[in-house]
């Protein structure tokens, strides 16, 4: 009933992103109703997971989401596709010993077959001896398959193929040559974001031809094979909070980071999302509160900084009292400037804060903060699990605003305190999943509501 498979490397970087996207090109060319999932905090993976599949790729991450949630989100979701997973990170690599929220995790509360991907540079039999000690070391995961990534030669396949069909009991189900020229495109934080149109092209050919060393037969079969979830769904009532309210969300090549189960749960409530372009809207439309993702604004500066109409009009709206959520790149869009390598950029100015960008993170992984303090949003006390990761940094500011959060784990904007609050404004550097923390539909709809009944009195 539910055909899938996740695709896990044996540490990060081993190519399990690129064999993937192949994996979906490959089945959608077949014919095959395919939806990608990716397990851990992501963005970038899940637009490139969301082009090549051409559907929403949405997130499966236990950490911020409670794990009976993953389980009924990916069933309401998966009914009548195969479902391809992409992990994170090395497949038993988790938050501690015991590997809590690895992929590995993911695979079994799934109970779904795992396709490994082994970079083999510079490697021959001690493939072999790396896949058994992965099948080994967790009896209760269903490792089915390989994929062989960096080979060589073809004598260097012939050895490692041999070695494994001597030593394993997993079948090798694709075998990648090393490429000179050809690559996905990356940048600091890794992959480009698809949304930089130039770089399609190049990752298109390159995943092409990494899908002809694939045996996509082979992968279709075990995921056809993938046994029954047991799980009684919960009958979600219907709430229709949102109803008649208009929620503006900044989304282009700039602000581009969303999680789409985010968007969906806005549009449940019965809210309408309403699209704006930082690049080329000059002014808001009439919303009745404003969503901001994270996105890249420091590598696209130079162009926002010349669009001072909309950031003047989305300056003037927070001082009359528009809610405004800003996540990350949304925090850093809505601070006083943003220092790059081009030069100092003025940017919204709701917050004193003056940013500057770093070569390398100022913060990197998943958080953990509760709010002690007023803000338009949450109720004291909420505890918010989610994650984070910036390579700018606020140097300076006049004086320091309201914040409403304080970080339990994690770095968040200054101090150990993150949630700046400025009348009905928040700007935090922490990214939220709405299947997790409920709370942030609940209070964006809410304070935007109290928005559009103030308005039209």
């Amino acid at each position: 009933m539910f055909p899938r498979v996740l695709i896990a490397g044996i540490r990060g970087g081993a190519g399990k992103t690129t064999v993937t996207l192949a994996i979906i090109r490959d089945l959608r060319e077949r014919g095959v109703n395919v939806l990608a999932f990716k397990k851990g905090p992501d963005y970038i993976d899940s637009g490139w997971l969301s082009l090549f599949s051409g559907k929403p790729c949405y997130n499966l991450d236990t950490f911020m989401i409670p794990e009976d949630r993953v389980i009924q989100s990916f069933i309401e979701r998966a009914m009548g596709y195969t479902s391809v997973i992409e992990g994170n990170r090395g497949l038993f690599d988790g938050l501690d010993a015991e590997g809590s929220v690895s992929s590995a995790e993911l695979a079994k509360l799934l109970r779904c077959p795992v396709i490994l991907v082994i970079d083999c540079t510079k490697m021959t039999r001690s493939v072999a001896a790396l896949i058994n000690g992965f099948t080994q070391f967790d009896k209760n995961l269903d490792i089915k398959g390989v994929v062989l990534n960096q080979v060589a030669t073809p004598r260097h396949e012939k050895i490692i193929r041999e070695s494994i069909e001597k030593y394993c009991s997993v079948e090798v189900v694709g075998a990648i040559p090393r490429f000179k020229n050809l690559k996905m495109p990356e940048r600091h934080m890794g992959l480009l974001p698809y949304q930089e149109h130039e770089m399609q092209k190049e990752a298109l050919d390159f995943i092409q031809k990494v899908s002809e060393f694939l045996e996509t037969d082979k992968i279709l079969d075990i995921a056809k094979k993938a046994p029954a979830i047991e799980f009684i769904q919960k009958k979600q009532e219907l709430n229709l909070m949102g109803e008649s309210l208009k929620i503006g969300v900044i989304r282009d090549r700039v602000f581009q980071f969303y999680y789409e189960e985010n968007l969906e749960e806005l549009k449940k409530c019965g809210a309408q999302i309403v699209l704006i372009n930082s690049l080329e809207d000059q002014t808001l439309p009439q919303i009745d509160a404003l969503y901001i993702g994270g996105g890249f604004p420091e590598t696209n500066v130079s162009y926002l900084s010349k669009n001072m109409d909309l950031m003047k009009d989305i300056k003037k709206k927070a001082e009359e009292g528009l809610p405004i959520y800003a996540e990350c790149g949304g925090l850093m869009y809505l601070c006083k400037s943003l220092i790059t390598n081009e030069g100092e950029f003025p940017m919204v100015g709701v917050f004193p804060f003056r940013l500057k960008m770093f070569k390398k993170p100022q913060a990197h992984g998943y958080v953990i903060a509760k709010v002690n303090g007023n803000n338009p949003f949450y109720e004291k006390e909420v505890e918010l699990k989610g994650h984070e990761f910036h390579y700018s940094k606020v140097i300076e500011y006049e004086s320091l605003p309201t914040m409403s959060f304080q970080m339990v784990r994690g770095e968040g904007i200054v101090e150990n305190m993150d949630g700046a609050v400025y009348k009905n404004t928040l700007g935090t550097y922490i990214h939220i999943h709405a299947l997790g923390t409920e709370e942030w539909v609940k209070g964006i709809l809410k304070i935007a509501k109290i928005y559009k009944e103030i308005r039209n009195a």
